[in-house]
């Protein structure tokens, strides 16, 4: 019998420990529960050293913590710029480090735009909280067959926000091909979380320099805080800058100041 490895990570222990007991009574499931996301990050990481990799996780919506190391938050409001879904931000982490992962957002309540930025960053899945155990297991079944398992009632919600997320990537896209190179290579230390006097060690130019270089990058992609330049780039898919092991950021351009 080929068993399931499944990875519950929900900072509601009791959740966490109820939903893992009712999986493991499933003869092919395998389960083990984390309750944050460094924490399930450690565990896949060790999982995969020993040669144990997990088939799916199972994530919160709104799981709560940091993940450092993981890949680029999800702006949850880009417009007002509050907060970060930090349960589709591990989404990101373990698409980028673990790509055969098979992942499931488990949400408190429907919402289109959360789940179609869930489906956008890598989910395989969107399933309410209170949904029944068996139809749980369908979607863990499902998405190791790479079926993708929506809710009926979000689906044309979520596809109004797919359509609408092209239409603004294509949008950034174009403000973004309006920087020059040394303005592209700037707002990718940003989207790296660096300030302006970490951008300017890295780059070698002076701190005046580079706060002329993001007045003239925030002008062109008509935004007013650094926040909203980092989201716009990465519904660009501007990835962050690179650091080398020295510290210093790896160039996307050799094109001087």
């Amino acid at each position: 019998m080929v068993r399931i490895r499944v990875l519950v990570v929900d900072d509601h222990r009791i959740f966490a420990e109820s939903l893992a007991a009712a999986l493991a009574a499933e003869p092919d499931v395998d389960v083990f529960a984390a309750g944050s996301g460094p924490a399930a990050l450690r565990c896949l990481d060790r999982a995969a050293g020993e040669g144990r990799r997990y088939d799916v996780l199972l994530v919160d919506a709104d799981l709560g913590g940091n993940l450092p190391g993981a890949r680029p938050a999800v702006p949850v409001r880009e417009g007002n710029e509050e907060g970060l879904v930090d349960g589709i931000s591990l989404v990101a982490g373990v698409r980028a480090a673990q790509p055969a992962v098979r992942i499931v957002v488990l949400a408190e309540r429907d919402d289109p735009r959360r789940a179609a930025l869930a489906l956008q960053t890598g989910a395989s899945g969107w399933v309410a909280k209170d949904c029944s155990l068996s139809r749980l297991l369908t979607v863990i079944r499902g998405v190791l067959r790479d079926e993708t398992h929506l809710p009926p009632a979000l689906l044309t919600g979520v596809l109004k926000e797919m359509t609408a997320a092209r239409r603004h990537r294509t949008e950034s896209e174009r403000l973004v091909e309006s920087l020059t190179p040394r303005e592209r290579e700037v707002l990718r230390c940003m989207v790296a979380g660096l300030g302006r006097k970490a951008v300017a060690e890295r780059l070698f130019l002076s701190p005046h320099t580079v706060r002329t270089h993001m007045q003239n990058v925030l002008g062109k992609l008509g935004v007013h805080s650094t926040l909203a330049a980092v989201a716009l780039a990465r519904r660009a898919g501007v990835g962050p800058a690179d650091l080398g092991s020295a510290g210093r950021i790896m160039p996307e351009e050799t094109n001087s100041a």
